[in-house]
């Protein structure tokens, strides 16, 4: 089953959960490779989301080999995969389960946790562990948005969760009260059967009708207090409290096969274009790539070439940017103010992109607030 990770702020999906056919046990990495060649099967370009148990992150690279061969013979890398951390995390060592986790990283993976409020998860293991997404108790979600008393744990966790540096993952939204509590918690990506139908498959280019997936109008929960984080009324936070997981092709991929991704899903507004350490070598932003590919002998012209002869130079910064910073990368250039900006780590690779309407919305958060 696929599960598409859904932004609240368009509507678009970000990334596919793929869900074992026996969600209910954590098996070895079998389920894991199982989810990579499901996602091939359905040729979609979105990251994807996928289980491993705590035992094989545990276990190091003898344990997640058959994960990275999987990978190599469906021509995805780490860094478009999330892997959720599943089963006893007390049943391992801490000491190996960091170790793995710090190895996944070093590959290029990012690492998320589940059931954030009900599952036995240590929180001081967030801080060590550092994961990139944290998802909560899907009967938390459903729990919290009639019982103040877990809406107010539910706001404590997103305070957690910021403050550690993770995005917040919203499961199981199945009506309108549960959305507009989502939001009000501040939270900005969410899953369940409001947002998607259950039958909900990835798009498969032009041989399968893309699924839209609307978010519902519903009243707005007024947002949870100190939720803007630290640094507020200043530069602002760092860009990677609004990091996206982004879309990445190899550097020498040719204009057709930018345009097959960027034709599979609508909500993909850029792709960067990396070498084989993952560092951005180019950024293709996606209307004005389509609308060259559009015009006159565009296609016949440019399908078969590298895609690089029409990406632009990326607009790099450093994960710790303050959002104020970043916008100003962003005005440098007023013919591509608007263009997603590249987030690098430490030694230059890509780990997501920013969009600009969300700096852009946030600026004028601290605005209004003064």
């Amino acid at each position: 089953m696929f599960l598409p990770v859904v932004d609240l702020d368009t509507g678009g999906a970000i990334a596919v959960q793929v869900v074992p056919e026996d969600p209910g046990g954590v098996g070895g990495v079998a389920d894991t490779v199982n989810g990579v060649l499901a996602a091939a099967r359905e040729e979609t370009a979105l990251p994807l989301v996928l289980p491993i148990s705590a035992t094989v992150v545990a276990a190091g690279s003898a344990g997640t080999a058959p994960l990275h061969e999987a990978l190599r013979m469906c021509n995805r890398r780490p860094r478009e995969v999330i892997l959720m951390i599943e089963g006893d995390l007390a049943a391992v060592g801490r000491t190996a389960l960091l170790s793995g986790i710090d190895g996944l990283r070093a590959v290029g993976y990012l690492v998320a946790f589940g059931e954030l409020g009900t599952a036995p998860l240590p929180l001081d293991l967030l801080a060590d562990a550092a994961p990139y997404v944290i998802a909560l108790s899907g009967d938390l979600v459903a729990r919290g948005a009639r019982d103040p008393r877990r809406g107010a744990l539910v706001e404590s966790l997103v305070r957690l969760a910021r403050g550690a540096g993770a995005h917040v993952l919203a499961p199981g939204v199945r009506e309108e009260t549960q959305l507009a509590a989502v939001r009000g918690w501040g939270i900005r990506l969410a899953q369940g059967p409001l947002l998607a139908p259950l039958d909900w498959r990835p798009s498969h280019g032009h041989n399968r009708v893309h699924v839209p997936l609307p978010v519902p109008e519903a009243e707005a929960v007024p947002a949870a207090p100190g939720l803007t984080g630290p640094g507020a009324y200043g530069l602002g936070p760092r860009v990677q409290e609004f990091l996206l997981p982004a879309v990445t092709l190899p550097a020498g991929s040719t204009a057709e096969e930018v345009v097959g991704v960027l034709s599979a899903e609508p909500s993909i507004t850029s792709v960067v274009l990396v070498d084989e350490y993952q560092r951005p070598q180019g950024s293709v932003d996606r209307s004005r790539f389509l609308l060259f590919m559009a015009g006159a002998y565009g296609h016949a012209l440019h399908a078969k070439k590298p895609a690089s002869r029409l990406a632009d130079a990326p607009k790099i910064v450093a994960k710790t940017t303050p959002a104020i910073a970043a916008m100003q990368v962003a005005g440098r250039d007023n013919t591509r103010a608007y263009d997603d900006l590249v987030v690098v780590d430490e030694v230059g690779r890509c780990m997501g992109v920013v969009r600009i309407s969300d700096l852009l919305r946030h600026v004028a958060e601290i605005q209004a607030a003064r």
